[in-house]
């Protein structure tokens, strides 16, 4: 499930600003995700090619140039989708967790 998650938690952080991966992983680990390079480079690529996402390279004052990732309009599209989904998965869970506490 963390998986899956972690592909649309990446998508809503790219939903408003475009960032590079490093960048992915400091959000990302400030919410407690924490991620590797080795977990996230695949799932971007896969994004990429799935094209929910674009890149762009952009030249970087502190090194070599980066690459940036972006969401497409098919990108918004599944992000949107799998919040709605996510909201009816969360509050089945709850109402489970709740009854489980009654007991």
């Amino acid at each position: 499930m963390r998986r899956g998650a972690l592909e649309y938690c990446v998508m809503a952080l790219i939903q408003q600003t475009p960032r590079y991966a490093f960048e992915m992983i400091e959000a990302l680990g400030q919410t407690g995700m924490l991620t590797t390079e080795g977990t996230l480079y695949p799932l971007l690529s896969r994004l990429r090619r799935d094209g929910l996402v674009k890149t762009e390279w952009r030249e970087s004052t502190d090194g070599p140039p980066r690459r940036y990732y972006e969401l497409t309009a098919e990108g918004r599209r599944a992000l949107t989708a799998f919040r709605v989904e996510w909201m009816g998965f969360r509050a089945a869970v709850d109402g489970i967790l709740q009854e489980a506490r009654k007991s």
